[in-house]
């Protein structure tokens, strides 16, 4: 039994996973409060499956990259219950995730690349095969119509995320290249990579594990009339 947070993109969810199958899930796609839902999302799933945290078997969160302070609000609830229950931690990177939700969408021998919104024309991407095997690392990439040529030549290129929505019309005439608008990022499609790392006891340190933040965290300069 292990309970999945994420909150790395303005998707706020929390899912509870038992051998694999989503037994319950809870989330806003399109929300930025996740620090007054997560809880009571949690709380919800825990009831509608009659579940005690003491059943747990580990705490499984969304690493990154992505929103800094999501990215935190995850990792922080995620490690308070690690603490208070000594369940173990399990780290599962945001975009492989996203890769899941996607597993039975496209054809064989076609490219998966999830994106999250970095600002502007710059994404978080990695590229996944057919089989989900990572074949090109996560990175900050800015994206315009020359992007992924090489890629194209022998395959079919899926984008999703809410990085991928944003360059709908760049690629709307490109027959190599399809963008699935309107992925959001969920708690649920942890569901596989959770349980396997669970099989294996690959854990992370609850005390000093940090998100994948991948970009440093430049805090914005607050203005006040009449200051400079």
């Amino acid at each position: 039994m292990i309970l999945c947070l994420e909150t790395a993109t303005p998707s706020c969810s929390v899912a509870l996973v038992h051998n694999g199958e989503v037994l319950a899930c809870e989330e806003d796609p399109k929300g930025q409060n996740h620090s007054e839902k997560i809880t009571l999302f949690i709380d919800a799933v825990m009831k509608k499956a009659g579940i005690s945290y003491n059943q747990l078997e580990a705490v499984a969160v969304s690493m990154g990259p992505g929103s800094y302070t999501g990215l935190r609000i995850g990792v922080s609830t995620a490690k308070g219950i690690c603490y208070a229950v000594s369940k173990p931690l399990i780290a599962v990177e945001t975009l492989h995730a996203m890769a899941y939700g996607m597993v039975d969408t496209f054809p064989e021998t076609s490219l998966r690349i999830p994106m999250i919104d970095a600002r502007r024309m710059e994404v978080y991407a990695a590229i996944f095969d057919e089989n989900l095997n990572k074949i090109k690392d996560t990175e900050a990439v800015i994206v315009d119509e020359n992007s992924f040529s090489d890629l194209k030549k022998d395959h079919q290129l899926y984008l999703f995320g809410d990085g991928a929505d944003k360059f709908a019309e760049l690629f709307e005439k490109d027959e190599k290249i399809t963008v699935v608008k309107d992925f959001h990022c969920s708690a649920k499609y942890m569901n596989i990579i959770a349980q396997q790392k669970l099989n294996n006891k690959d854990f992370v340190d609850v005390a000093y594990f940090e998100p994948f933040y991948l970009k440093d965290f430049v805090p914005g300069t607050p203005t006040v009339k009449g200051l400079k």
